[in-house]
């Protein structure tokens, strides 16, 4: 069986129909019910649901032989996995955003809010700026609004909530999108199988561009 870890909620569910018309389809994921696992012994598969920011782990410890993850996840958690594909869907972007009208003048230590502490580290240290890096976990919007950063470090899709909020995108800082990875001893035992999908998967990927 090639165990295959799918992030739960909408982009999995688009996941898996990518899955099903590449040729690995598993019909009781589709069924309404609590499992968590879903088989077809006939391809020799197993899918399973986790949580999205838990699937690279699931992938890079062995639990699963293939995932699909955010590219977000990837460079937030640089986990030592091989990233094989760019399925094109979950698109947004790594975003710098602020205040309308502030400006980054550069003479005092900027205040970085975000949950995306490592992406936020290595782009202000490749740009050479000193920063404050402020950890939260959610409503990162209302950190510069209260005063509480002069920036957010945050995943952009159609910007609505910056808007509504009166902030705006200062700098795309990298684009994101579904990858699918797989585990690297994995990769080396049944390479064969794995390369099939990944095949079946990149035809999905041009037939749905």
């Amino acid at each position: 069986m090639l165990n295959i870890a799918l992030p739960k909620g909408r982009l999995g569910e688009k996941v898996y129909n990518m899955f099903e018309k590449a040729g690995y389809e598993c019909p009781s994921i589709k069924e309404t019910n609590r499992k968590l696992i879903f088989e077809n012994e006939e391809k020799g598969i197993r899918f399973f649901w986790v949580k999205p920011s838990d699937v690279s782990i699931y992938v890079e410890r062995g639990a699963a032989d293939i995932g699909v993850a955010g590219k977000d996840i990837l460079l937030e958690y640089k986990p030592n996995i091989y990233e094989l594909l760019d399925l094109n869907i979950g698109k947004c972007n790594m975003c710098v955003a602020a205040k309308k009208e502030f400006r980054d003048e550069n003479i005092k230590v900027l205040k970085v809010a975000t949950k995306f502490t490592e992406i936020a580290s290595d782009y202000y240290s490749k740009i050479g700026r000193d920063i404050d890096i402020i950890k939260l976990n959610g409503s990162i919007e209302l950190a510069p609004i209260l005063g509480l950063s002069d920036v957010i470090v945050d995943i952009v899709e159609t910007g609505t909530t910056l808007k509504e909020n009166d902030l705006e995108v200062k700098t795309k800082i990298v684009p994101i999108s579904a990858r699918l990875i797989s585990n690297k001893a994995s990769f080396k035992f049944k390479g064969e199988e794995i390369e099939k999908i990944r095949n079946a998967m990149k035809e999905q990927v041009l037939y749905n561009d």
